[in-house]
């Protein structure tokens, strides 16, 4: 195989908008308070009735009707998401079967902030591999469901949502559209970020995870443009994990992309996790702000301290 492209992108949202001022009602906290140390202005809040393969479905769905797709068109399914509470069916069986996905194989991928980059990238292989000839890859998590809502150390940050892309086959002679992966993580400081208990919460030692993504990452990103053959000047949009603005800013700059739209979809969607690096290159997509074959760094990070970056090209 030449390699793999994507084909097309969606994106999904609950209706329900949690703002700062809403937030200042539950919990010791101010929309100053807020946006000073994160930047997060709204975020989107799924019902008890909103499970995670639903948000799935819903953005997988809208990634196959702008491909021009039918669920029997495709043969993965790969969900990178860290809030699935059940053990088993997994989120990749139960949106297959949302979906009416007919005997595709059918994966998680909990790698936390950084799981869609690496469900790409498995995606890619797989198609390279021969293994697969259309796959759906989706992020989606329910923040909400971890959270401790009477911690404004983190409670502040979340947001749910879901956002999915269409990989397949490069045709004959055609340039892949998916770069090499860069992956890779920082097990001592696993410990940095985490979802755990009895049940469930997420909690993270927001100043390591600061100082370890504005100085350790940006030339492991930079990297990442290398292996693509890219420089980061020739970069149209940067997207990154939309964890803190306070983050993403300084990442951006130092990695050198000068000319490049830089994703900023934090401020109105708070920290989803898996589900953030797809729907913020969906809205891109969607708003215009970048073109079919321009050149696009996707970079999560976090969770386990993990990482995973790749240059793709616009669908």
């Amino acid at each position: 195989m030449n390699g793999s492209r994507i084909a097309a992108v969606g994106h999904y949202q609950p209706a329900k908008v949690l703002t700062n001022q809403d937030l200042a009602g539950m919990v010791d906290t101010s929309d100053e308070w807020i946006r000073s140390r994160v930047g997060i202005s709204t975020r989107h809040i799924a019902g008890p009735d909103e499970p995670v393969d639903e948000l799935a479905a819903h953005a997988a769905a809208k990634a196959l009707a702008a491909a021009g797709l039918t669920p029997a068109d495709i043969d993965l399914v790969l969900v990178a998401t860290s809030t699935a509470i059940d053990r088993s069916p997994n989120m990749a069986a139960r949106v297959a079967a949302r979906l009416g996905i007919p005997q595709p194989a059918a994966m998680d991928v909990n790698v936390v902030c950084a799981g869609f980059t690496h469900a790409l990238a498995t995606a890619d292989h797989a198609v390279r591999a021969g293994a697969a000839t259309r796959a759906l890859v989706i992020g989606a998590d329910k923040m909400s469901e971890v959270t401790d809502w009477t911690d404004r150390t983190t409670c502040v940050l979340v947001g749910d949502g879901a956002g999915a892309a269409v990989v397949e086959a490069c045709g004959p002679g055609e340039e892949p559209g998916i770069g090499p992966v860069l992956w890779g993580s920082v097990p001592e400081m696993s410990h940095a970020v985490r979802i755990e208990g009895t049940p469930p919460r997420f909690a993270q030692e927001g100043q390591s995870v600061y100082r370890w993504a504005t100085t350790q990452l940006p030339p492991i990103a930079r990297r990442a443009c290398e292996k693509a053959g890219v420089d980061p000047l020739d970069l149209a949009a940067v997207v990154l994990h939309q964890a803190n603005l306070r983050i993403i800013e300084p990442l951006a700059q130092k990695i050198g992309a000068v000319n490049a739209v830089v994703a900023r979809d934090v401020t109105e969607s708070g920290n989803t996790s898996a589900a953030s690096i797809p729907l913020a290159l969906s809205k891109l997509v969607e708003q215009g702000r970048v073109s079919s074959g321009d050149a696009v760094l996707l970079f999560g990070f976090g969770g386990n301290l993990s990482y995973a970056g790749q240059v793709v090209r616009c669908p």
